[in-house]
Parts: structure tokens; sequence; C-alpha cells
């Protein structure tokens, strides 16, 4: 075979190649068994060498015979995906006035099978060896989560001398759209301590198959340390300044040593969140939105206010009242959007998000009351001491009848039902430092407190067999309250009954506070399982349809579900005045 122009004859290879004489070369329906894909790499680098030696042509052969490029996943063949069987591309320079010919035999491949670097080089490039360690810090499943997921990444790339392809994959990456999360979702789709655990029927948008950086697995509940511990202080200062307890001739160095624990702990936390609220400011706003987390927030602000009422005496004497108004400036914000989302009548009013951990909102008023009286404030401390008590009057009366909206809270939870019993305690201290004396309406704070103490201790049954969680920390701070009222209550009750009182309660909550911490530091730095993936941040917008729903069951559970699913859809139309929101799309 010749052409005109050029005298040369053409190899064998290309001969074979270009007349089509193998027989089922250019069929997908054959494949090419190893022999003739050995032969076949040897005819083409005895060609090279060939026209190289007559010619001075350099030919740039590319050769793909691979098995799997003729069969697909599923076995069958690809009768509608072109795939390249041999490439040979000849770059010709100019010799003798002649013009570059090139002879080949393709076919159309696919986008990205190509080396462009073949023909500069001769040489066939080898895919380069990724290491699965690097991979996995580049994982960018968790980008949608990141402040800066794009921008930042782009600019780092490039400092870096990364590839262009890599740059425009980048910049053209598929960005998560956040859309606010309806509550009714949170209950739908999780259950368990705190809402944190997923149910089966359900799917995350994180990936499950490894655990995410610390930050997304650091909870704002983390807090209620800050909380158990620093109450813990406040008692033990009480005990040891106490007329009522002086027998026991407690030393202020357990209320300075408490103290600087619960410090630290707040500044090591605060540290922490204030990076992930940086990092990954996504995950927080699903937080807030989430039903019980979102009480939460009021925890640093009221461990800071702990902090203030336990400082000892051999640190400072007096606090400065400025520092009043700086706690409770934050507070008194997250009040008006909470408190004010309860009376909107939206997707969070208070009969459709009440549960325990409510009490976090309120106790905050009478803690800040509490303060503030000592500090020698009038109108801020009763302002304050009004607002809770009006907002838990309500709350009391609709975390008892428990309305119809409401689901019954998981056994995981029932810890923070201690939470009843924080918020009278507190008002009973706050009432008696406004007026100055324990007086009927500081009593009647504390003996409803008191009640409710014991008609939760004497159910033992409904606080165990269930795991270890930070939930546990409600049992702390609503103790301490109970014992540090009872301890005021025998000032001006003075006995025996009262002092017994006193120190039983004073020593169930340390005994409380102690197995806590060190459950809580074993779980942390031993069996490192304190933190697990916080699944309530990564649950999806909207429910995805199970299969489960057309397999054989019961038409009753069908049923179940798909009501429960068309009331999320109908909910997801209706409009909230606090929100306004729209659910446009969906995670698939």
């Amino acid at each position: 075979m010749r052409s005109e122009g050029f005298p040369k004859v053409i190899p064998s290879l290309s001969k074979t190649i270009s007349c089509l004489e193998m027989k089922g070369f250019d069929h997908v329906d054959s494949q090419l068994d190893s022999t003739r894909s050995h032969s076949l790499n040897s005819l083409a680098v005895e060609t090279k060498a060939f026209a190289e030696q007559q010619s001075g042509i350099m030919h740039s052969i590319s050769i793909s015979p691979l098995k799997t490029h003729l069969v697909s996943p599923k076995g069958a063949g690809l009768n509608n995906i072109s795939e390249t069987i041999i490439d040979v591309t000849d770059s010709i320079g100019t010799t003798q006035n002649k013009q570059p010919m090139c002879y080949s035999q393709t076919t159309t491949t696919p986008r990205g099978t190509l080396f462009p670097e073949s023909p500069a080089s001769g040489k066939l490039p080898s895919t380069p060896w990724r290491n699965p360690r690097i991979n996995k810090l580049k994982d960018t499943r968790f980008d949608s989560f990141k402040t800066w997921s794009g921008r930042l990444e782009r600019q780092i790339s490039v400092l870096r001398g990364k590839s262009r392809e890599r740059e425009q994959e980048l910049i053209y990456r598929p960005s998560t759209e956040t859309e606010t999360i309806p509550v009714d979702r949170y209950f739908d789709a999780l259950e368990g301590p705190e809402l944190d655990t997923l149910r089966a029927s359900e799917e995350i948008i994180l990936p499950e198959d490894r655990k995410w950086p610390f930050l997304l697995r650091f909870p704002i509940s983390s807090f209620g340390i800050c909380l158990g511990v620093g109450s813990q202080a406040i008692m033990w200062k009480n005990l040891a300044t106490s007329a009522s307890t002086n027998f026991l001739h407690v030393s202020l160095k357990a209320n300075l040593g408490l103290w600087g624990i619960s410090a630290a702990l707040m500044a090591i936390i605060s540290v922490v969140y204030a990076l992930k609220i940086i990092f990954y400011f996504e995950a927080v706003r699903r937080e807030y939105y989430q039903p019980i987390r979102v009480n939460f927030f009021f925890a640093p602000w009221i461990a800071l206010l702990f902090l203030a009422l336990g400082v000892p005496a051999s640190v400072t004497q007096n606090l400065h009242t400025s520092l009043w108004y700086i706690l409770m400036a934050p507070i008194f914000c997250l009040q008006l959007k909470i408190y004010g989302q309860w009376m909107s009548g939206g997707q969070r009013r208070l009969s459709k998000v009440a549960n325990p951990s409510n009490h976090l909102s309120i106790v905050g008023n009478f803690v800040g009351a509490l303060l503030g009286a000592s500090m020698g404030l009038t109108e801020g401390p009763i302002f304050f001491f009004a607002v809770g008590l009006a907002h838990y009057i309500v709350m009391f009366v609709t975390l008892y009848q428990r309305l119809p909206t409401n689901e019954t809270l998981p056994k995981e939870l029932h810890p923070v039902f201690f939470l009843f019993v924080a918020a009278p305690s507190v008002a009973s201290m706050a009432w008696t430092t406004i007026q100055g004396s324990f007086d009927h309406g500081s009593r009647i704070s504390y003996f409803v407190a008191l009640f409710l103490y014991f008609s939760l201790a004497v159910r033992i049954n409904f606080f165990r067999g269930f795991k270890f969680s930070l939930a546990w920390w409600a049992y702390t701070f609503p103790m301490t309250g109970a014992a540090i009222a009872t301890i005021r209550y025998s000032l001006v009750v003075t006995n025996v009954a009262t002092k017994c009182l006193a120190i039983i309660l004073c020593a169930l909550s340390t005994l409380t506070v102690t197995g806590l911490l060190v459950t809580t530091i074993i779980h942390a730095f031993v069996l490192r399982d304190l933190f697990p993936n916080d699944i309530s941040i990564a649950i999806s917008e909207r429910p995805i349809p199970t299969r489960k729903w057309y397999l054989g069951r019961s038409a009753s559970s069908d049923a179940k579900h798909i009501d429960q699913y068309l009331k999320y859809v109908d909910s997801s139309q209706g409009k909230d005045i606090e929100a306004s929101l729209t659910h446009p799309n969906s995670f698939n």
C-alpha cells in the first residue's frame, strides 16, 4: 500500500491496522486476550525503531488495549460507548522538504483517556501514585460546612502551584445550598439524647464511613460541664462562709481550686467552640436551629455568671457592675429571639418545641438577677426576675400537660428532667438577695424546687439503662442549685433537720459531679468516644423516601410512614412568621 508523495513502505503494524485484517479488531463484542495484547505492544516498539532509522520520523504511540475498557462493570458489552483500541499518533518533523504524514487506526475516545504529554516526551505516561493519607486530608465532602470552602481553597491551590485543571475543578465544583431546616424535620429524623441519633429510615449529607473533623463533632452542649463545675465552686464557697455550716470547718481553698478548674474548662471549651464558629459556621448555624441545642447557647453566659458568683475572696472582693451588663446583654438578645418564636405561633412555638432543656433559657434570668442583686443593683435584677418568672410559669404548665403536639421524650433524655429543679432553686436565692431576706416568696420557690427534686430522686428506674453522654451533666447543676438553696434556708430555719438536709444534698451533688467528671475524662482521653459524629447537624433538608414502603409489609406500617412524610410536606409549605422558610430543593 503506497500513498502519493510518500514512497516509503508502510510498516507491517500500520498496514495491519489500517487494512483491518485483524479479525474482530474493531468489534467491541470480542476481547483482546493477553497474548495478542503482548504481541501488539512488541510490534509497536519494533515499528517505532524501524521508522526512526529509515526516515528520522518520530512516532509517538499510545496503545490502550485494556480488557477493562471492553466490558462494562455489569458484564454487558459496551454497545453505546466508544472505547480506544489502539491509538497511534505520528508527529512527523520536516525532512528533505517532505510533508508530514500520520497513519493511525482510532475510534472516538472518551474525554480524558488520551495523554497530551506523549507527543512531547515520546514516552507512555504512567498514572502517578497517590498516598491515601493525602487523599484523606483532601476530602472535600465536608466543604459544605466550611466557612471558606471555595475561595480560600482556590487561593491556596494557586499559591501551591496546582494545575489549571484542579483550579477549574474547584471553581466549578457544585456547592451545597444551605437552607434553614424546619423544626419538624429534626423530630422526624432524630431520636436519642439531645436528638442526636439518626432514625433507621433516614440518611445524612455527611459521610458515615469515617470520623468527622473534631470541630464538627464538638457540640454546644459541652458547656454543660462548665455549668456543673462552676456551680460546685459556688456551693463550696457557701459551705465555707455560711454560719449554719461552720461546724464542718470547710476551707476556702476548695472554692479556689474548683473555681480555677471551672475557669480553665471554660477557657478551653470557649476557644475550641470559637474555632468551630470560625471554620465550620454552617455546623453552628444548624445547632442553633436544632430545637434542643438552641437552649445550650445560653450555657456559656450562665457559666460566666457562675464564675462571677463563685469568685474567691482571695481573687477579688468586689466586681464592677459593668461586668453584669456585659454578661446579660447576650442573654437578653437570645431571649428576644427565643421567646419571640415561642409567641409567634410559627414552627417553633413553645407548644411544639417544649422540652426540659428549655429551662436553660429561663435559668439565665434568675442567675443574672442573683448576681445583679449581690452587686447592689436593683432595677435590672427585678426586670430579669420578672421576665424569667412569667415565662417559667408558661413553660412549666406546657411541659407538665404534654400537649398532643409534643412527642414523648426519648429515654436517654430523661436526665434533663432535673432541670425542672434548677429554675425554682435559683429563683428563691435571687428573690432572697433582692429582698434581703428569705421571705414567703423565696420559700414558695424553694419548696417547689424541693418537691420536684424528691419526685425525681425516687424514680430510680427513670434515670438508668442508657449509655453515658454529655446530657448526664444535666444532673449536676440543678442538684447543686437545690443544695445551695437549702444552705440559705438553713440560715433562716436553724435546726438539725435543715442542717442535715443541706449536708446530704451537698454530698449527693459533689459525688455526682466527681463521678461525671471522672467518667467524662475516661471517655474523652481513654475510650475516645465522648464526641462521636454529630448526626443532628447533618440531616437532610427533606426526608428521603425509602424502598421499605414498597416491600412486603403490613398496610398499617406503610400508611404510618406515608402519613408522616405527607405531614412534613404539608407543614413545610406553611408560612413561618419568624423564619419565612422556603424549601425549593432537597438533598438527594
